[in-house]
């Protein structure tokens, strides 16, 4: 809790914070029209009172643009997220608890797709099925499961070892019951702080499938496709690009910070 309270750790709790407070509540509360509400005089404005962080192409308000875009950039980042967990789990489980041939056969599959860089990986697939926005949540949860199955794999290698583990198997638990009471509760705590961590790189793999054409499309707004729109305009408005920049770079240090928090926290060598 010390290591959590630190500095570093309530910087990246205040950042995360701030960032849902701006994307979920704000629009909520606001006219749903001041998002999408065009003005051809008002086009590529500068910050200013009237518009805090400027306008874009078409006269729309950043301010409201950027937290339009993170109700979907977090959205997406988030169903990733929770597919690579739900993919990964019993492919990671699978392979420590019962090892032998099934590890062999669930680890090369999982090696085939860690031989592919994740971004490449969800490319290929977006590619694929089409941009919208579930295929690219597919795309990004399929790209990330390897990463989750490798890691619950190595941390159900590491629980099925122990004392308390072996004394349920003797006294005649079975498989289910085994991986259901004793090991899956041991293994939660890397799979949070990975899920944390996924979550900065899922944010950042949307942003880059918006910007090629890839993810999000029009009419919705994500944080990748404003950079994506803004690419004609960066010499003579380059605030349309770095106000949805710095909310991903925001989003990104925040989840990272309280990643490496939560490792400290989780860590049992941790002092």
């Amino acid at each position: 809790m010390k290591r959590f309270l630190s500095p570093k750790g309530l910087i990246g709790l205040g950042l995360i914070v701030l960032v849902l407070v701006a994307a979920v509540l704000a629009p909520l509360l606001l006219p749903a029209d001041l998002a999408t509400k065009m003005s051809m005089s008002s086009r590529l404005r500068p910050p200013s009172s009237a518009h805090w962080l400027g306008t874009d192409q078409l006269g729309r308000d950043l301010f409201y643009r950027v937290m339009l875009g993170g109700q979907t950039s977090l959205k997406i980042a988030g169903a990733a997220v929770v597919m690579s967990i739900v993919l990964g789990l019993p492919i990671g489980m699978l392979a420590g608890y019962y090892r032998g041939h099934v590890d062999n056969v669930l680890m090369r599959l999982v090696d085939t797709l860690l031989s592919f860089p994740a971004l490449l990986l969800a490319l290929t697939i977006s590619a694929m099925l089409g941009p919208s926005l579930p295929n690219t949540i597919i795309a990004i949860g399929v790209a990330f499961t390897p990463f989750l199955a490798r890691i619950i794999r190595g941390e159900a290698l590491r629980v099925v070892q122990m004392p308390y583990v072996e004394a349920a198997r003797a006294a005649g638990t079975n498989d289910l019951q085994m991986i259901r009471r004793h090991i899956l509760p041991n293994i939660m705590p890397p799979i949070i702080v990975q899920a944390t961590i996924s979550l900065a790189f899922a944010i950042l793999a949307e942003a880059g499938l918006s910007f090629l054409g890839l993810g999000t499309q029009p009419p919705q707004s994500s944080w990748g496709l404003m950079i994506q729109a803004s690419r004609d305009y960066l010499d003579v408005a380059p605030w349309t690009a770095l106000v949805p920049g710095a909310a991903v770079a925001v989003t990104v240090l925040g989840l990272n910070m309280s990643g490496d928090i939560l490792r400290d926290v989780f860590d049992p060598r941790a002092n």
